[in-house]
C-alpha cells in the first residue's frame, strides 16, 4: 500500500514520508527515529549534531547567490501519536504504519497516520536532499517527544541555534499562517483503595462505549466531540441507585486525544438486572440523540460477563463518579482577542480504576497563563475532595502572537502572490513548540504553516495530497525569497 503513496507528487517529499512511517516513533521511544534522522543527514554528508534532550539539528549551507541571506530554522517533531481502533491488530512497537490513498486523501488502516508531524519531518528531508532547489542557510531542527510533554523543545539550549527566522511546519490548515499557540499542563490524578469482596447475588457486566471520532484534544476541542469518559462516567452515574458495584474501568490513552472509546465491569443485584438493562437502553439513546450531528457511529453496549470477585468501597465508589462528573471537559472559555479562538480547555483524557488503584489524566490549556492555572487548579480541587493525590506538572508557554513580524508579511506576500488571495492569520489552540522555544530564543521571528491534515490524534487522521503539493511550492517560494541579512 505504501508504493502508492510513493508514486504521488512531490515525490521526494512522500518517498521520505513514506520511510519515516516504516520506522515505530513513538513519543518517548524515539530512539530509533533520532538514529534514522541522524543517518539521513551524516549520508548526506550535512553537519549533523544531536543533543543531550535527544533534538536533532542538521545544517545546510545556502546555495550559490544566497550566502548572505538570514539564515532559518526549519522545524518540527519526529514523535507521533499512536492510536488505533478496539478491532484493529497492530504493534507500533514494531510494525510500520500501512497507508493507502483513497481518492484526495492519504490515510492509514485503522490507526493514526503520523502526518503530524511527519509530513513536516519529510518536508524538510526533501528540502535538505534537493540538489535543485534555492534556499539560504538552513538549519533543520527535529525535536522529540513534543505529543507528549515537549521535553525535547524543553530541552532546547540558548544559542544551540544560529538562526534569526523559524518555520514551525506543525499546523494543518493550508490557507493560514499561525502566529500564536496555547500552552498547556498536565494533571495527574491518584488514588489507593482496598477492594472489597464481591458478593453472590450480583450479576456482572462489561459497558462499553465505542465508535467516537475522537481527535486532537486541542485544535478539535471545539467541535463538542463525546469523550468516552465523560460518556462512561454519565452512564454509571445513571444506574448506580440500582445497586451498582464497579469493579473497573478503562477509558483513553493519551492526554493530547480525545477519548473514544470506555470499558467497564461493573455488578447489579441480580434482582435489578432487567431494570439495569431498561435503564441503559434508555440512557444510551439519550446520549445518542445529543451526538448524533458529531458521532455517528457511538455504540454503548451491556453484555453480561463472568463475576466480578471485587469491586470499588461503596462511599469511594461515589466520590469517584462524583468528580469525574464535576472535572471540566471541553471548552471552559473563549478568547476575548481573537474572534472565534478557543482560550482555555481542559481534555479529561484517561481514566482507570480497578485492582485497589485508581489514575485519572488530563491536559488543560489555554492562551493564558493566568487561566491555565486557575482552571487547572479547579479541576485538581475537585480531584482532592475524592479524596486523592492531585499532581500538575509538565506547564509550558504559550506563543504570544506577533502581528508586527517582518518574516510574517514577507510569508503572508508570497502566499497572496501565489494563490491570488490573503491567507487567514490565526492563532490555534494547540500546543506548538514555538512558544517553548521563543522563551529560549526571544529575538527570532517565527511563524507555522503546513498542509490541510484532518482527524490528527485519531485512526481518523488523514492529510489532503493536492494540500501537501501546494504546501510544497509555498514553502520553497519562501525559502528562494528570504531577504539578505
Amino acid at each position: 500500500m505504501s508504493d502508492e503513496v510513493r508514486n504521488l507528487e512531490p515525490t521526494e517529499l512522500w518517498n521520505f514520508f513514506a520511510d519515516l512511517n516504516a520506522v515505530p516513533r513513538a513519543s518517548k521511544k524515539e530512539e530509533k527515529i533520532i538514529a534514522f534522522i541522524q543517518h539521513f543527514g551524516q549520508k548526506l554528508n550535512l553537519e549533523t549534531i544531536t543533543d543531550a534532550a535527544g533534538n536533532v539539528l542538521i545544517k545546510k549551507p545556502a546555495t550559490a547567490g544566497m550566502e548572505k541571506c538570514a539564515p532559518i530554522v526549519l522545524q518540527a517533531h519526529l514523535d507521533m501519536v499512536h492510536q488505533k481502533n478496539e478491532n484493529t491488530v497492530f504493534d507500533f512497537d514494531t510494525q510500520g504504519i500501512e497507508m493507502y490513498v483513497d481518492q484526495d486523501w492519504v490515510n492509514a488502516k485503522g490507526t493514526t497516520l503520523g502526518a503530524d508531524n511527519g509530513i513536516g519531518v519529510a518536508t524538510i528531508m526533501a528540502l535538505l536532499a534537493a540538489t535543485d532547489a534555492t534556499h539560504p542557510p538552513i538549519e533543520a531542527l527535529f525535536t522529540i517527544d513534543e505529543e507528549t510533554g515537549m521535553t525535547g523543545a524543553k530541552g532546547l539550549q540558548p544559542g544551540w541555534l544560529k538562526g534569526k527566522l523559524m518555520l514551525n511546519l506543525d499546523t494543518e490548515e493550508d490557507d493560514e499562517i499561525d502566529i500564536g499557540c496555547a500552552g498547556g499542563i498536565d494533571i495527574t490524578v491518584n488514588a489507593t483503595y482496598t477492594p472489597e469482596k464481591a458478593a453472590d447475588n450480583y450479576l456482572s457486566y462489561i459497558v462499553t462505549v465505542t465508535g467516537l471520532n475522537g481527535g486532537h484534544s486541542g485544535l478539535e476541542i471545539h467541535k463538542g466531540l463525546g469523550n468516552a469518559n465523560k460518556i462512561m462516567n454519565r452512564i454509571l452515574y445513571h444506574v448506580q441507585s440500582l445497586g451498582l458495584r464497579i469493579n473497573s474501568v478503562d477509558g483513553g490513552s493519551l492526554r493530547n486525544a480525545i477519548p473514544r472509546e470506555s470499558k467497564a465491569v461493573i455488578s447489579i443485584p441480580d434482582t435489578n438486572s432487567q431494570a439495569f438493562e431498561n435503564s441503559i437502553n434508555q440512557i444510551s439513546q439519550i446520549i445518542k440523540s445529543e451526538l448524533a450531528c458529531t458521532d455517528a457511529g457511538l455504540i454503548i453496549t451491556a453484555l453480561k460477563t463472568n463475576p466480578a470477585d471485587n469491586w470499588m468501597p461503596q462511599q469511594l465508589q461515589l466520590s469517584f463518579l462524583k468528580c469525574i462528573y464535576a472535572a471540566q471537559n471541553g471548552v471552559y472559555a473563549m478568547s476575548h482577542v481573537v474572534p472565534n479562538l478557543v482560550e482555555t480547555s481542559n481534555n479529561l483524557a484517561c481514566v482507570a480504576a480497578g485492582n485497589g488503584q485508581i489514575k485519572i489524566l488530563c491536559l488543560t490549556r489555554s492562551a493564558s497563563e493566568t487561566a491555565k492555572t486557575d482552571l487547572a487548579q479547579s479541576i485538581q480541587s475537585a480531584f482532592e475532595l475524592m479524596p486523592a493525590e492531585v499532581t500538575l506538572s509538565g506547564s509550558y508557554p504559550g506563543w504570544q502572537p506577533d502581528a508586527n513580524s517582518k518574516l510574517l508579511k514577507h510569508v503572508t506576500a508570497i502566499y497572496t502572490q501565489l494563490n491570488k488571495q490573503q491567507p487567514k492569520i490565526v492563532a490555534c489552540h494547540a500546543g506548538l513548540e514555538c512558544g517553548i522555544i521563543k522563551s529560549k530564543y526571544p529575538l527570532m521571528d517565527m511563524i507555522s504553516i503546513g498542509p490541510i491534515i484532518k482527524g490528527a490524534h485519531s485512526p481518523n487522521e488523514r492529510v489532503h495530497i493536492k494540500s501537501v503539493q501546494k504546501f510544497w511550492v509555498f514553502l520553497n517560494e519562501i525559502l528562494k525569497t528570504i531577504p539578505e541579512v
